[in-house]
C-alpha cells in the first residue's frame, strides 16, 4: 500500500472518530469482495418475480472469475448451459410479461440469444476482449427485458408521516455537470423512493447548481449539497422550514423498508441493503451524527477503492441511504476536490416512473 493511500485510511477512520454534527454519519469502508458494477448492482434491484431470467442474468456475471484465468472449457459450459435455459424457459419469461410488452421483449430475448452465440464462438476463438464486449452488451439486453418484469405503476408501501415528501416512482437518470467534466447517474425510486424523489425534486428546482463540493478526501468521498448562508439543507417555501428525508434503507429478504433506523438498531449485523456501498460512485444520503431523520439535501458520492477495503469493516451500509450510481464519468469524478463545484443537475430521463409530489 503506498503512503498516500495509508494517509487516506487514517484519514477516512479520523473523520469517523471525530464526527462534525453537520457531516454525514458515514464512516469506514465497504468490505471486501462486492459486486462492484453499479449496472449489476441496479439490475439486482429490480423488483420482479421471475427466477429463469436472473438465473441467466447471474450465470453471465459470474464468468468474470473464469475469464481472469483462462478457463475456456468453463466459459463454454456456462455459456452453452444459458442457451439451454433461454430455449427451454423462454415461453416462461415471456408469459411473466404484461401483454402489451411481450413483442418487445421477444425482441430482447432474440437478441440476448444472438448474444449468447457471439460469446460461444468467442470462447472457441479464445478471444477475451471479444467475450468481454459481447457479455455486456448481453446482460444489457437482460437488464431490458427485467426491466419489462417490473408491474406498470410499481410502487412501495411508505409510511404516511411521510406523505408530504416527494417520491420517484421508478428510476431517473440524471446528468450532474461539474467544473471537472459531466457525471451520468441513475438514482433508483424502485428501493429508495423518499430519497431519489428529494433529489430528482432538489435537481429540478436548481437548488444544486452552483454549490461546491465542502468535502473531499482521496479513495473515500465528496460531499455537496449544503446551501449558501446559515442553513445546512433545503428550506421549504410553503412551510420556511427545513424539509427532512428520513433514512431510508431497503433489505432484499425483507417486505418492509426500514425508516430511520440502522440495521445495528433491529439486528441485522450481517445484511446487505439492496442498493450497498459497494462501487465507485454510490450516491448516499448525508445525515448528522446526532439524528438518522435529519436529512435534507446534502449527498455524498462515495469513492470505492478496493485496496482500502478491509473486509467486516464497512459502517456506511445499514448507517447512511444509498440512492443510486454514476455510471458513466468515473474519469471526472476521480479528479474532483474542495475546488470544484456543481454547474448544473440536469434530468435525463424517468426510467419506468416518475417524480410524484404529495404536498
Amino acid at each position: 500500500m503506498t503512503h498516500q493511500r495509508f494517509k487516506a485510511v487514517l484519514v477516512a477512520l479520523i473523520s469517523f472518530v471525530f464526527f462534525d454534527l453537520t457531516s454525514p454519519a458515514w464512516a469506514s469502508l465497504p468490505q471486501g469482495n462486492a459486486v462492484k458494477d453499479p449496472t449489476a448492482i441496479l439490475r439486482d434491484a429490480l423488483p420482479f418475480e421471475q427466477d429463469d431470467i436472473r438465473q441467466l442474468q447471474h450465470r453471465l456475471e459470474l464468468t468474470s472469475d473464469d475469464l481472469r484465468a483462462k478457463r475456456w472449457s468453463a466459459l463454454g459450459r456456462t455459456v452453452s448451459r444459458g442457451q439451454a435455459l433461454l430455449s427451454t424457459r423462454r415461453k416462461t419469461i415471456l408469459d411473466a410479461i404484461p401483454e402489451p410488452l411481450r413483442e418487445q421483449a421477444d425482441m430482447r430475448l432474440s437478441e440476448v440469444g444472438s448474444g449468447l452465440e457471439q460469446m460461444a464462438a468467442r470462447v472457441k476463438a479464445t478471444d477475451k476482449p471479444g467475450f468481454i464486449i459481447d457479455r455486456r452488451v448481453t446482460l444489457h439486453q437482460i437488464g431490458e427485458v427485467e426491466s419489462l418484469l417490473v408491474k406498470d405503476g410499481f410502487e412501495r408501501i411508505i409510511p404516511s408521516e411521510f406523505d408530504s415528501l416527494p417520491r420517484l416512482q421508478g428510476r431517473a437518470k440524471l446528468k450532474i455537470s461539474t467544473t471537472k467534466g459531466e457525471l451520468t447517474t441513475v438514482v433508483d425510486g424502485y428501493n429508495a423512493p423518499l430519497t431519489s424523489g428529494a433529489f430528482v425534486d432538489l435537481a429540478l428546482k436548481g437548488f444544486y447548481d452552483g454549490l461546491p463540493f465542502t468535502r473531499a478526501e482521496d479513495f473515500y468521498v465528496l460531499q455537496s449539497g449544503d446551501p449558501e448562508g446559515p442553513e445546512i439543507g433545503y428550506i421549504d417555501p410553503s412551510t420556511k422550514q427545513e424539509r427532512y428525508i428520513p433514512l431510508e434503507i431497503r433489505i432484499p429478504e425483507k417486505a418492509e423498508t426500514l425508516y430511520n433506523e440502522t440495521f445495528e438498531d433491529v439486528g441485522f449485523f450481517k445484511a446487505t441493503p439492496t442498493l450497498p456501498f459497494a462501487t465507485l460512485g454510490t450516491l448516499g444520503w448525508a445525515h448528522s451524527d446526532n439524528a438518522l431523520d435529519d436529512g435534507s439535501s446534502q449527498f455524498f458520492i462515495f469513492l470505492y477503492e478496493p485496496e482500502l477495503t478491509p473486509a467486516g469493516l464497512n459502517l456506511v451500509d445499514g448507517r447512511n441511504a444509498a440512492f443510486g450510481y454514476v455510471i458513466e464519468g468515473f474519469d471526472v469524478l476521480k479528479e474532483l476536490g474542495v475546488d470544484d463545484k456543481i454547474i448544473t443537475v440536469t434530468l435525463i430521463d424517468e426510467i419506468g416512473g416518475q417524480l410524484k409530489s404529495r404536498a
